[in-house]
């Protein structure tokens, strides 16, 4: 209906409406209403402010002094409210820490918090005794838990009520170190409150760790160099740099050259069995099949770009949409189709690609279970835990739809693997963010600056769920990258020396692919840069799968590239190349 509005609007700008006629709109932001719309009205937005003091102050200020008031238990009343801005304040600024915060994004407002506030002032008139946990269960199940569709969102929403909203909070506590529940004031005394004893804002103040904070200004730096790249000119430089199409031919060729064509699986097949095809062997099989549909995806689709460009065809759309996406350092949209979820750059995602052919080239060797599983380099993980539940059903005769997968944390490293484990399998690739693993397998809070730890190997188990145990157990949910939300894949079961609500509060969880910030890694460990792209023109590099940012210090003179390959010691995106760039390692 949105067209048809605009095109009353424009009859009516024509002189066929009442000069006295206007038109309000109010919506969500949205990229899907019209421009001319845009255009001819005057446009106001109402955004929450941005830091905890800004949002508790305009959360409190949202109640008059007759709310304030209007209670029987004004004592009871105003302790709770205040307990209840603060938790809203919270909840719309943990927002700014990404998928750490909360999974997915919330349109959490004022309205919520008042309807909790009538909810609050009828219950404590209405009831002898504070009713703790309906209000809990109303403030978090219904009016804010009304817009949370994650269920690990819906329990991080109820663990904060739990700590907020108890009967200590009455007669006064702490909502963080260093910030007290006020006494019974009035509203212009409650804003003084804030103002004085609010300490500055830190992770601390939503109960998560000082870590957070890094990631969450990483993030923003690391989208400004996103849009940096997307501005870089795709021409060739007045110093006589490559064009578009050369480098785009350059990476090109690299890929093809490193990426191998699909698995023989007729072959692997004919060496099988029927008495071999057990769970596991199902599941590699099912890897293969989808490994070889990327593969030849990748081939066909860079053997058409090729051709092109060579002028044998004419460039399409499909094939100009690659071609950005290689010059960009991008996953094409159609590789990323068939592929697993992965937030990282295209340089650092073929080498991804090589690590789970290889694994699966070792597979196919003999077929049998490896010692340890790369469980991150799976394209559907949940099957091979499936494979787990099915082999321990099969040798124990449980009944397969009572059984979970358990966990345990061990004290090996891959190379003290010797053999498959009988009571499972093996797992590593796993990477915890929010905490780490002390020397007994326990979680334990990170140290400074560490926001992903890589896990040690880890026994997954099936066993019923009258055997699963409880105590001093997190379950820890499992995301196959830092997008978290709809990349979930199963929850583990890790212990723990604190209460587990101190991990559900920090946003602990274990990643299996954190490869994402690869290509950036130069740009966060680096004090002075500068854009080549700004001073020196676009980089004629043609060093293999090479990015078009390249960085070097500031008082670097220009890099002079060659055809033939990168100088010896030349810096690349945090990665020094050498012999032509035919290997590369980490730059310390």
């Amino acid at each position: 209906w949105l067209r048809t509005l605009e095109k009353k609007l424009e009859t009516m700008a024509a002189g066929e409406g009442n000069a006295n006629f206007h038109v309000f709109l109010t919506a969500d932001p949205s990229p899907h209403i019209p421009v001319g719309i845009l255009q001819r009205c005057m446009k106001m937005t109402n955004e929450p402010p941005s830091g905890l003091k800004a949002n508790l102050l305009r959360a409190v200020s949202n109640f008059s002094d007759d709310t304030w008031e209007g209670s029987s238990k004004l004592v009871e009343y105003k302790a709770i409210l205040f307990g209840l801005c603060f938790f809203h304040a919270v909840v719309v600024e943990r927002r700014k820490f990404g998928p750490q915060g909360w999974n997915r994004a919330y349109p959490f407002n004022l309205g919520d918090l008042t309807a909790c506030a009538a909810v609050l002032n009828n219950y404590l008139e209405s009831t002898g005794k504070i009713p703790w946990d309906d209000l809990r269960y109303i403030f978090g199940e219904i009016m804010y838990g009304g817009h949370i569709t994650d269920d690990w969102d819906r329990k991080l929403a109820m663990t904060y009520l739990r700590a907020y909203m108890r009967p200590e909070l009455i007669d006064g506590t702490e909502f963080f170190p260093g910030f007290p529940s006020p006494p019974c004031l009035s509203v212009d005394k409650y804003l003084e409150f804030i103002e004085e004893k609010l300490p500055k804002e830190n992770p601390v103040a939503y109960l998560m760790n000082a870590n957070s904070e890094i990631g969450f200004m990483t993030d923003q730096a690391d989208q400004m160099f996103k849009i940096i790249l997307e501005l870089e000119p795709r021409s060739a430089s007045a110093s006589g740099g490559m064009s578009m199409q050369d480098k785009v031919k350059t990476i090109l060729d690299t890929i093809l050259e490193r990426v191998p064509e699909p698995f023989n699986l007729e072959e692997a097949m004919e060496r099988m069995d029927d008495e071999d095809r057990n769970p596991y062997v199902n599941v590699f099989l099912q890897e293969c099949q989808r490994m070889n549909i990327l593969l030849a995806e990748v081939h066909s689709s860079l053997d058409e770009l090729d051709l092109g460009l060579k002028g044998d065809l004419t460039i399409s759309d499909r094939m100009e949409a690659l071609m950005n996406a290689l010059f960009d350092d991008r996953v094409p949209s159609t590789w990323g189709a068939v592929a697993w979820p992965s937030l990282r750059p295209l340089s650092s995602w073929v080498r991804d690609l090589l690590q789970r052919v290889r694994q699966l080239e070792e597979w196919l060797v003999d077929m049998q279970l490896p010692k340890a599983v790369w469980i991150s380099g799976l394209f559907n993980p949940q099957a091979f835990l499936t494979a787990v539940m099915q082999t321990v059903a099969r040798r124990q005769e449980w009944p397969l739809d009572q059984m979970v997968i358990v966990t345990e944390v061990s004290k090996r490293t891959l190379a003290d693997i010797d053999a498959v484990s009988r009571d499972g399998a093996f797992i590593y690739g796993l990477n915890v963010e929010g905490s780490r693993f002390d020397a007994k397998g326990e979680l334990e809070r990170p140290g400074p600056k560490a926001l992903n730890v890589p896990c040690p190997v880890i026994l997954v188990k099936a066993v019923t769920r009258d055997m699963l145990e409880t105590k001093d157990i997190y379950f820890c949910p499992v995301y196959k990258t830092q997008q978290r939300g709809p990349t979930y894949v199963f929850t583990a079961t890790l212990r723990t020396k604190v209460p587990p609500a101190t991990w559900i509060l920090a946003g602990t969880a274990l990643i299996m692919d954190v490869g994402q910030q690869d290509s950036t890694s130069c740009i966060k460990r680096s004090t002075v840069w500068a854009l080549l792209i700004t001073s020196h023109g676009t980089p004629s590099c043609t060093s293999p799968l090479c990015l078009q940012l390249t960085l070097v210090p500031s008082s670097f003179p220009a890099p002079a590239h060659k055809a033939g390959g990168c100088p010896q010691n030349e810096i690349h995106h945090g990665r020094r190349h050498k012999d032509s760039c035919s290997q590369d390692t980490k730059h310390p």
